[in-house]
């Protein structure tokens, strides 16, 4: 197997595990780092705009009660999500953006792209029509450089249709019956939990689409993964990977000795 191989890091809702996830020092942090793909939450408020979190429950990263279904943006806009309960006060006044947010750091940066996965919980509340479609009108200025995702195989379709934003869907399992289902949508990504996979080192199923596996954390993990064809790597902890990977780089080029 060939370890050597070339893994390309998204940054799973920014660089979250040294900054609130989905917000904008994460994001603004993966790519001071190096990064060149991103990837984040949407729900919709109560007035349709698309907001960047993970679930539309607020307390795990505001603390406060409530739903993103029951407020409108610009009240949204309003709350700290600098995630007391790991955090403390130390990102106190960070705030939950919106897609439209987020986008705006991609200009000037054509060489960023972007993964934007719709949630569940969305297309449950407001249809899928409505959610796909405020999510891909507000991607319009920046399309060429994003990618819509989702658990929901429906939602991805739909994005399909539309057409105009490549797609990638999230797998919720590794089997015969998922791999018909994909080999008929033909998306451009697949994700997937390593921990999904089956064990061993067998190649991933080969196709039109590009391989992300995510919750990955170290360097070896990263490394029999790319052997086994995955072609990105998503994590939170997106120091410690690029910094291993830099290193490894630089091993691999440093004059071995006595040549």
């Amino acid at each position: 197997m060939n370890h050597d191989r070339l893994i390309h890091l998204v940054a799973h809702r920014g660089d979250a595990r040294d900054f609130p996830e989905n917000t904008i020092p994460a994001f603004t942090s993966a790519l001071e780092q190096g990064l060149r793909f991103l990837e984040l939450d949407v729900h919709l408020s109560a007035d349709g705009v698309p907001m960047v979190i993970h679930d539309h429950d607020l307390v795990r990263t505001t603390g406060r009660p409530g739903s993103v279904f029951d407020l409108r943006a610009r009240e949204l806009v309003q709350i700290d999500a600098g995630e007391p309960t790991r955090f403390g006060d130390r990102f106190r006044g960070t705030r939950i953006p919106m897609l439209t947010d987020v986008l705006a750091l991609l200009e000037r940066r054509p060489e960023v792209t972007l993964f934007v996965e719709i949630k569940r919980a969305s297309l449950t509340r407001f249809g899928h029509d409505q959610v796909v479609a405020r999510v891909v009108n507000a991607l319009k200025p920046a399309r060429s450089q994003c990618v819509v995702i989702s658990f929901d195989l429906a939602a991805v379709h739909r994005v399909r249709q539309i057409g105009g934003v490549p797609i990638g869907w999230v797998l919720s399992s590794y089997d015969a019956h998922t791999r018909l289902k994909f080999e008929a949508l033909q998306p451009e990504y697949l994700f997937c939990d390593h921990e999904d996979l089956p064990p061993g080192e067998g190649a991933l199923w080969r196709g039109p689409w590009r391989w992300v596996i995510y919750e990955v954390e170290n360097l070896p993990l990263a490394q029999a993964l790319a052997a086994r064809g995955a072609n990105y790597i998503e994590t939170m902890a997106v120091r410690e990977m690029s910094e291993a990977m830099r290193n490894l780089q630089h091993a691999a080029h440093a004059p071995r000795p006595g040549a």
